[in-house]
């Protein structure tokens, strides 16, 4: 199957789908099938900020119309953030929109995590993963919301990540394993991989971008078809 990466949102996250999905194919023997599209950063930030639904949709639909007109079969988002209008551009899109926030309700469940911290974006944060964790409890540091949404999105802008901005998140995720309970905090923006790359806290550490390679991974060798995933 031919694959559609919206990319650009940030860069540092679209280098990491296309390096993990490369390798994750390259495993199973396969040669992937790829294109990638350039969306901007700044104004996906803007629209999230001001929750201008419509407005990103459209600058989405035009895109995925691209990657169909380049024979692709499907399409994704390589930004968690970035799903905040998934059902408004999912609804109208000329391909399959799979979806980085749903396959994790499952992964969760099949792997007995009951309780989930998450940390990402403001909206992210407080929308508990936009409400679609059915099986799964989530929490988050509802108090420091506007300050880690910002720093998240400082970092996914910059594309590094300082000593500073690591140790908060570090800090945070120890508050939601140890305070509120979770079992694990998960990587809810696929930016956050800048700050946990290569780290090892002592609590486990979930990559959400690494759930959703994994179907796209699976989409690509025709493991898996798209009428599985709805």
């Amino acid at each position: 199957m031919h694959i559609g990466l919206i990319g650009g949102i940030g860069v540092a996250a679209t280098v990491v789908y296309y390096q993990r999905l490369t390798s994750a194919v390259t495993a199973k023997g396969q040669e992937l099938d790829l294109t990638i599209v350039q969306a901007d950063a700044p104004t996906l930030v803007k629209n999230n900020r001001e929750d201008n639904r419509e407005a990103q949709a459209s600058i989405y639909l035009n895109l995925i119309d691209r990657l169909n007109a380049a024979d692709c079969d499907c399409a994704a988002i390589t930004s968690l953030g970035g799903h905040f209008c998934f059902a408004e551009t999912a609804n109208r899109a000329s391909l399959p929109l799979v979806s980085a926030v749903s396959p994790l309700d499952d992964f969760f469940a099949e792997n007995g995590i009951k309780r989930v911290g998450l940390l990402g974006t403001k909206v992210v944060m407080q929308t508990k993963l936009y409400g679609q964790l059915i099986k799964t409890d989530a929490v988050a540091l509802e108090n420091e919301l506007d300050e880690l949404g910002r720093s998240y999105t400082d970092m996914a802008l910059a594309g590094v990540c300082d000593e500073a901005t690591r140790t908060l998140f570090f800090d945070a995720g120890s508050r939601l394993t140890h305070d509120l309970g979770a079992d694990a905090v998960v990587l809810a923006g696929t930016d956050l991989g800048l700050a946990f790359d290569e780290q090892r806290p002592d609590y486990r550490v979930i990559d959400a971008l690494d759930v959703h390679v994994d179907v796209l991974a699976r989409l690509a060798c025709d493991e898996i078809s798209l009428t599985e995933l709805n």
